[in-house]
């Protein structure tokens, strides 16, 4: 086998976008043009639809959210694409920035009548910083929404990106009659019955030819020519190697629903979109073509079947290939380790898999060693770069509301925390345990999790901290940091891994801390 040509037809990409936005529709989508499944799911499911693939956790087929980041792998047209479908609601953002450390490209989806939403900007700005490439869905066409050029226009301004658009709607809404592909020369028309899988297409070379007027009608096809002439004047032809490096979005328009204009989206991204990058550790820059297997944990998920009450490390394979029973090394750990089952995913369905290659995400078995960011190496001593902790905005205690099952409790907590889903603090004051979130909805999860998960119940109490600040210091006997641990002794605790943390309760005391203490500094991330 090949290892260069399989490492080449790898695609892998995650999906972002604000909550409603179409997302999960997309991916459900996405795998059913890709052959993956047989009948896509609804994202809010009831007797008669079928749940959506990659929101398998209770949780998510409740509310009709995704609360975790789901992997999902298929064959399509002799690629094999992974996708990782992230939570769009903002308080799972931790879990969506991390994701984003293991994909390399992504597909931004916008609605057509909410246009451009806070979330979606938060997300472009972490995917701008790390210059990973683009494609822009502007989803929902069948429905009302704002004009096409508006909308790239909006995308321009609040997004800070260049677009340049692949595809053009032939109308909006009631008057949607379909859409016109200018990557491959092609009009496809728009039939409202979602049973059909594969709308019609329709080459056309010369748009002055009548055929356009006999599909479309006279006044559509006519302000269809007078738009793409304006396409033209206004918008870069699509540069390929702009688009690569973060410099210029495609956009391609569409209706995840109907099915319509999924499959464009799918074989243009297969055209266009980068195979596994290279990436940077503290040590060096890793290539994918490099002989040598490395890779590095984003994710880490427990009781993704609760009969085993297994926990997977999700790794992402940065260069070379993972083999079934072959020795790695952890690095954080200095200690070697054999995986006897790593397995491939598509949502919570696992298969085992002897060989995987760069780009692939495969997730092993773990009964404690991962951490979040941790690297997986042949024996080079590496730390990959870019995987850190947020500064939670929410804070409280956590109580043990069923004394007599403690020790569930304390397992429980440990694993959720290990997954990142929030961080746990210890105050070294009285030793009381606070959980820090990005957003209040996590409590619920937390909740939910601890009592059908682990069969422990707590409940909570509000802890007055603004943000959680990480302390560095040149010199731990040095007198401004002793003077500072005497006076916000209150405030200090440890995180998990031990380190120090100050949980500041306002905005004034970390400004007045950094004046007073100008040799303490504090960090709003744990990697620094």
């Amino acid at each position: 086998m090949d290892t260069q040509l399989e490492i080449a037809r790898r695609r892998t990409f995650g999906i972002i976008s604000h909550p409603d936005a179409g997302k999960t529709t997309l991916t459900e989508k996405l795998l059913l043009f890709g052959g993956a499944i047989q009948e896509a799911g609804a994202v809010k499911s009831n007797k008669i639809k079928k749940g959506a693939t990659s929101d398998f956790m209770e949780i998510e087929r409740q509310r009709g959210i995704s609360v975790s980041t789901s992997v999902l792998a298929f064959n399509y047209k002799s690629k094999k694409i992974n996708i990782l479908d992230t939570p769009g609601h903002k308080d799972f953002a931790e879990d969506t920035f991390r994701t984003l450390t293991a994909v390399d490209s992504v597909i931004v989806v916008i609605d057509v009548a909410k246009g451009v939403e806070e979330q979606t900007e938060k997300l472009v700005a972490v995917c701008r910083l790390r210059k990973i490439p683009m494609i822009v869905f502007i989803n929902k066409l069948d429905r009302e929404g704002k004009d096409a050029f508006d909308l790239m226009d909006e995308v321009e301004q609040k997004l800070g990106l260049k677009v340049t658009p692949l595809s053009f709607p032939i109308g909006m809404g009631y008057d949607f009659k379909g859409i016109y592909n200018i990557w491959e020369k092609n009009v496809n028309l728009f039939t409202s019955d979602s049973k059909k899988n594969i709308e019609d297409t329709i080459a056309i070379d010369d748009l002055n030819s009548t055929e356009l007027d006999q599909l479309v009608g006279k006044s559509a096809s006519d302000k269809l020519r007078e738009e793409l002439e304006l396409i033209q004047e206004v918008y870069p032809a699509f540069d390929r190697e702009s688009y690569l490096l973060g410099e210029q979005q495609p956009v391609l328009f569409g209706s995840a629903l109907n099915n319509f204009g999924v499959r464009e989206l799918l074989d243009c991204f297969l055209d266009i979109a980068p195979p596994p990058t290279p990436k940077e550790t503290e040590q060096r820059i890793i290539l994918p073509e490099e002989p040598k297997m490395t890779g590095f944990v984003f994710k880490i998920h427990a009781n993704m079947d609760p009969k085993h009450r297994d926990r997977l490390a999700f790794i992402k394979i940065v260069s070379g290939t993972f083999e079934r029973n072959k020795s790695y090394l952890h690095t954080r750990l200095q200690k070697s380790f054999k995986f006897s089952s790593p397995n491939a995913f598509f949502a919570e369905k696992k298969e085992i898999v002897d060989v995987s290659f760069a780009g692939d995400i495969v997730g092993l078995h773990d009964t404690g060693n991962f951490k979040i960011g941790d690297t997986l190496t042949e024996g080079e001593n590496l730390k990959f770069k870019g995987i850190p902790s947020f500064s939670p905005e929410h804070f409280r205690y956590v109580n043990n509301a069923d004394p007599l099952k403690s020790k569930q409790l304390e397992k429980g907590i440990d694993q959720l925390m290990d997954e990142g889903v929030a961080q746990l603090f210890t105050l070294d004051l009285n030793g009381r345990k606070v959980i820090g979130t990005v957003g209040a909805l996590q409590y619920e999860v937390i909740q939910y999790r601890l009592e059908h998960e682990y069969g422990a119940k707590c409940s909570y109490e509000n802890f007055p901290a603004y943000k959680a600040c990480w302390i560095e210091t040149s010199d731990p006997r040095e007198e401004q940091y002793l003077d500072f641990k005497r006076v916000k002794q209150k405030f200090l605790a440890k995180d998990k891994s031990c380190k120090e943390v100050f949980l500041a309760d306002s905005e004034f005391s970390i400004q007045m801390a950094a004046q007073k203490y100008p040799n303490v500094k504090l960090h709003f991330t744990s990697e620094f």
